[in-house]
């Protein structure tokens, strides 16, 4: 089998065109999921530089991956809470 490219490969041995569809939708999924997570700020990375990231969140911006018909509204005793610890 020398110097045969991955696509000689598997158009001499059909049976692999599934199995390297479905690695490289796996490695795309993965690779999707690891950027979506390291975006959201729901994930910590670094304890140090900022410990609670939910208190820095933008109510307007959506913190899920689909997000239909969010409306926000500011909680008033959550507010006096805020304002009383500060």
């Amino acid at each position: 089998m020398g110097k045969m490219g991955v696509f000689q490969i598997m158009m001499k041995k059909k049976e692999l065109i599934p199995l390297v569809a479905f690695v490289t939708f796996a490695g795309a999924g993965a690779t999707f999921a690891t950027l979506n997570a390291m975006r959201k700020s729901d994930v910590i990375f670094n304890k140090t530089g900022n410990p609670e990231p939910w208190e820095h969140v933008n109510p307007s911006q959506p913190q899920k991956l689909l997000t239909i018909n969010q409306e926000w509204k500011p909680i008033e005793e959550l507010e006096k809470v805020k304002k009383m610890m500060k």
